[in-house]
């Protein structure tokens, strides 16, 4: 039986990769469902190649538009946000793919594991903002999360086998960025053209900036707390410029265990998506005659004080993480629409940190209004 995949966010940098993969195999997977956001046009194009049972394009404006194109081919054609968090829970669905960007990944990515869903998680910011629900969720309904993050899948490839040895700690790689070594006053001059180009991996515009900022090893390390049920002093943060070590384990004994790679998303989502086999890929090889030398530092939390935030946003818990999200999502919207500088994005998320009221045991609802009201006071300061 072939595993049939939906595909959130299909369209992304993620959910293609996603596809090529699938497409890599096509006797081991079949596409159920695809969605995007905005992009009809390639929404279109990826329905009309693999012919999924459903697609959902969230911008209900362009329903019209996808549904005249794909009408020709029985394919069902949901909008809105309220199709996107239904449709998960079709029974013909097997593993749900989650690559949507920011906040919006958390109500359909509950709404899968509600439904018992498999979910392969890309969307780190569901565990951000709301990792106690979620996990707990999971737990409930019996349904699997499987990282897709580079680093998140390290961990999890290194401690699979160990799961009766206890951990002492992980240590996350972050590659530096593009800004690596930098001071304050040269940060303060960076444009948006420069922070969207990566050393290593490509990908979406949203996680290019946070990983410029280090906000993205930010968001991970909230996310590795839930997904390994760790303490925040049980979680290390390392800058490895060449992005070859994605992570690492350390047991109580002192042995750590590192998983090594090119920077290729296709090799975790691969690996999410046929836990616990390993099919065949043509990805490229690793050559450590290429990497004579493999370097490691420590951040640099002054100049990037993103990363301090995260960990203080995790240490007091509560609904202080999906505060620290929804500013940052603002934040780096607002960069994108040159309308912030680099540096003033941090200040954004630290100043509605500090404004935002402390909810210490948030409900669902508390995390909506926390989120709602959080972007409005970030919209505030910037205006």
């Amino acid at each position: 039986m072939k595993k049939r995949i939906a595909i959130l966010g299909s369209t992304g940098s993620i959910g293609k990769q996603t596809l090529e993969v699938i497409q890599s195999h096509p006797d081991y997977f079949e596409v159920e469902v695809l969605t995007a956001q905005n992009n009809a046009d390639l929404l279109i194009e990826q329905a009309k190649k693999f012919k999924p049972n459903a697609v959902v394009i969230a911008n209900e404006d362009r329903y019209i538009k996808v549904k005249e194109a794909l009408l020709p081919l029985d394919i069902k054609v949901f909008a809105g946000e309220n199709a996107l968090a239904s449709v998960v829970q079709m029974d013909s669905i097997d593993l749900v793919l989650t690559a949507l960007v920011g906040f919006s990944g958390l109500r359909p990515t509950m709404r899968a594991i509600e439904a018992g869903k498999s979910i392969a998680l890309a969307n780190k910011e569901t565990l951000v903002v709301a990792g106690e629900l979620v996990t707990k969720l999971a737990a409930e309904k019996g349904a699997n999360i499987y990282p897709v993050d580079s680093e998140h899948s390290a961990i999890f490839q290194c401690i699979i086998g160990e799961f009766h040895n206890p951990l002492e700690k992980i240590i996350l790689t972050a590659s530096g960025g593009p800004f690596l070594g930098k001071r304050k006053e040269e940060l303060a001059k960076v444009t948006r053209a420069q922070a969207l180009k990566h050393p290593n991996w490509t990908m979406g515009s949203k996680v290019t900036i946070d990983s410029a900022t280090l906000m993205n090893k930010g968001l991970e390390v909230i996310e590795a707390k839930w997904l390994f049920g760790l303490k925040a002093e049980q979680i290390e943060v390392v800058v490895h410029p060449q992005s070859i070590i994605h992570s690492m384990v350390q047991f109580r004994d002192g042995s750590i265990k590192a998983q090594l790679g090119l920077p290729d998303m296709r090799l975790p989502i691969q690996f999410a998506m046929t836990y616990p086999q390993r099919l065949v890929s043509d990805f490229p090889r690793f050559d450590f005659a290429k990497y004579p030398a493999l370097t490691f530092q420590k951040p640099d939390t002054e100049s990037f004080r993103n990363l301090a935030l995260a960990f203080e946003a995790l240490s007091k818990g509560g609904n202080m993480p999906c505060v620290l999200n929804a500013a940052n999502e603002v934040a780096v919207a607002e960069f994108l629409n040159e309308k912030l500088g680099f540096l003033e994005m941090t200040g954004v998320v630290e100043k509605c940190l500090e404004k935002m009221s402390f909810i210490a045991s948030p409900s669902l609802e508390d995390y909506l209004e926390t989120d709602k009201e959080t972007r409005a006071k970030a919209f505030e300061m910037i205006r």
